[in-house]
C-alpha cells in the first residue's frame, strides 16, 4: 500500500465531477493507495481580495501576500475550503480530517523571498503525523497555510506544499488542474505532451511554452522528483474517474519523470 499525495487546485474545486469524492473513498478501500489531498483555492482568495477591494498581484504565478490578506487568505483555505472538501468525504462514506499546515507544525515554512511578502517556502514537513492518520484509515485533507517558529503565518503555494510532502513520504503525486496537462501548439492546434522529464521542463520553460502558474507547478515537481519522488502527474480534475484511469496505470494528462531516458515526448 502506497501513499498517494493529490492536489486539487483552486481553479477546479468547485468543478470537480460529482462521484469525486465517491472515487477518492473507492481508491482508499481498495488497498492500493492511502491518499493524501492538499488543495488551493485562488480564486475564493481572489473573489473575496476583490469585495475588500484589495488587489492581487502575482510574480511568476506566485500572489504577492500582504499583511492584511494573510486573515483572508487563511478564512478562505482553512476555513470555508478545508471544511467543505472535509465534509463531502464523509457524505461520501470515507472518513476525513480537515487540517491546516499549522496544525502540529505540518508545515513549517520560512519567507520565500521578500519580494514576495509572506509567501513561505516548506522547511520541514510532519510526514510521521499523516503517515499515523493515514494508518488510521483517514484521509487527510490540507490547506496550505504554515508557520515559522516566531510564529509567522506564511501563505504557501499549494503545487509547492503538495511536492513537498510527496517528496517527504516517496510517494506519486498528482496535480489536478483545470487542464489536460502540459501542452504544445503544432499548426495552431494545442495537443498534450504525454511525458516530459526534468531537462525538457526546463527547455519548456525557458521558451515560454511553460508561463504562469504553471511555473511553481512544475518547478515543485521538479524538486519532488529530485527527492525521489518517481512521478508527477498533471490532469484534468474535472475528467469523470481521472483518479480512477491514474490508479489503474492508463494514461492521463501529463506524466513528470526525472530521467530523460524513461519517456519521449
Amino acid at each position: 500500500m502506497e501513499f498517494l499525495v493529490i492536489k486539487c487546485g483552486g481553479s477546479v474545486i468547485d468543478e470537480v465531477p460529482a462521484s469525486f469524492y465517491q472515487e477518492l473513498c473507492d481508491i482508499q478501500a481498495s488497498g492500493k493507495y492511502m491518499p493524501i489531498i492538499v488543495h488551493g483555492g485562488g480564486k475564493l482568495i481572489t473573489s473575496l481580495l476583490d469585495e475588500l477591494a484589495i488587489p492581487s498581484v502575482f510574480e511568476n504565478g506566485l500572489r504577492v501576500t500582504t499583511d492584511e490578506m494573510l486573515d483572508v487568505i487563511e478564512m478562505a483555505l482553512s476555513g470555508k475550503i478545508n471544511k467543505s472538501i472535509t465534509r463531502s468525504i464523509l457524505q461520501a462514506g470515507g472518513q476525513a480530517v480537515g487540517l491546516s499546515g499549522i496544525d502540529g507544525w505540518l508545515l513549517e515554512a520560512e519567507q520565500a523571498d521578500s519580494k514576495l511578502g509572506y509567501v513561505g517556502d516548506v522547511i520541514s514537513v510532519n510526514e510521521t503525523w499523516l503517515k499515523q492518520l493515514c494508518y488510521m484509515n483517514y484521509i487527510p485533507v490540507v490547506s496550505p497555510v504554515g508557520m515559522d517558529k516566531g510564529g509567522q503565518r506564511f501563505n504557501i503555494n499549494a503545487d509547492t506544499a503538495a511536492a513537498e510532502i510527496a517528496g517527504k513520504l516517496m510517494c506519486p503525486l498528482v496535480l489536478m488542474s483545470d487542464i489536460p496537462g502540459i501542452y504544445k501548439e503544432i499548426d495552431g492546434v494545442k495537443q498534450t505532451i504525454s511525458s516530459l522529464s526534468i531537462d525538457e521542463i526546463n527547455v519548456l520553460i525557458d521558451n515560454g511554452t511553460i508561463t504562469g502558474g504553471m511555473i511553481p507547478k512544475v518547478n515543485g515537481a521538479k524538486d519532488a522528483l529530485n527527492k525521489g519522488v518517481k512521478e508527477v502527474v498533471i490532469m484534468d480534475g474535472r475528467q469523470e474517474n481521472g483518479l480512477t484511469h491514474y490508479c489503474n496505470e492508463e494514461s492521463i494528462g501529463t506524466k513528470l519523470v526525472k530521467d530523460k531516458e524513461l519517456f519521449h515526448v
